[in-house]
């Protein structure tokens, strides 16, 4: 039996990339999953694929990330069906690139809505029932930014910086009843999401992708950038038992990025 067996997970964003490394990891370890994302026929493909082997019984749940409302009213609606969330893994895409100078306040805003306050929305709807079952895990998975703002990115480095804070005055509330709440901060990782932003400063410098990811490679003591799976493994980890005494942390998995700057 996994780590995670009996165990069950919200993990959102989980289509692919981070978030779906994150799910299927831990569905490896045990747990039950819940996937939550917009588009339903991708979360259809993906409770396929994740691993049964401890009698895992997996689902998903649909929602539009740009509207919390919507997030708000599916979070509550799989509570009050009778779910129990002894893990959640909030993620979501990140803001648009760019100049912060150049950004609009509707930018700010929009972001805001989707990552603060759709954590905020769904932590309160999973918080009681952890609390009662005095074992909860709530991870957020952010970026490098919250230590050191990134170029291009403004209206990401000032979101992120604010979940941050949001989950570090959570962790001190909620600690007394058995749950943590923790920051993965993802360097450099090999997905979707990160070639589109190499393309976005492609047109913007003229620079090509290929030497835009080059650099990008060249500033990690490794040499390479990061699987998905070696983000979920942290993730894994923080979402375990064994992880029980760390709370309130920003965790940095970065190939020694930060550490060399």
């Amino acid at each position: 039996m996994g780590v995670l067996s009996e165990k069950h997970a919200i993990v959102c964003g989980s289509t692919q990339g981070i978030g779906w490394a994150c799910a299927h990891e831990i569905a490896t370890q045990g747990a039950s999953v819940t996937l939550f994302a917009r588009s339903e026929s991708a979360l259809r493909e993906r409770v396929a694929e994740l691993p049964t082997e401890d009698g895992q019984v997996h689902g998903y749940i649909v929602a539009d990330f740009t509207s919390p409302d919507s997030v708000k009213d599916a979070a509550h609606k799989h509570i009050d069906a009778g779910a129990i969330v002894d893990i959640l893994v909030n993620n979501t895409g990140g803001p648009p690139s760019g100049p912060i100078t150049e950004a609009h306040s509707t930018a700010f805003q929009a972001a805001f809505a989707k990552h603060v306050v759709n954590n905020h929305n769904i932590l309160q709807s999973v918080l009681p029932g952890m609390k009662e079952r005095s074992f909860g895990r709530i991870v957020n998975i952010i970026s490098t930014s919250v230590f050191q703002p990134i170029k291009g990115l403004g209206v990401s480095n000032t979101i992120r910086a604010a979940v941050a804070n949001w989950s570090r005055t959570v962790s001190s509330e909620v600690a007394t009843f058995g749950v943590t709440i923790n920051n993965v901060l993802p360097g450099y990782t090999d997905t979707e999401r990160l070639n589109h932003l190499f393309e976005a400063k492609s047109k913007r410098t003229g620079q090509s992708p290929e030497a835009i990811r080059q650099t990008a490679i060249d500033s990690i003591p490794t040499g390479r950038m990061a699987d998905p799976k070696e983000i979920a493994a942290v993730v894994a980890f923080l979402a375990s038992p064994a992880a029980s005494y760390v709370n309130g942390v920003n965790m940095p998995v970065d190939g020694g990025r930060l550490a060399s700057q």
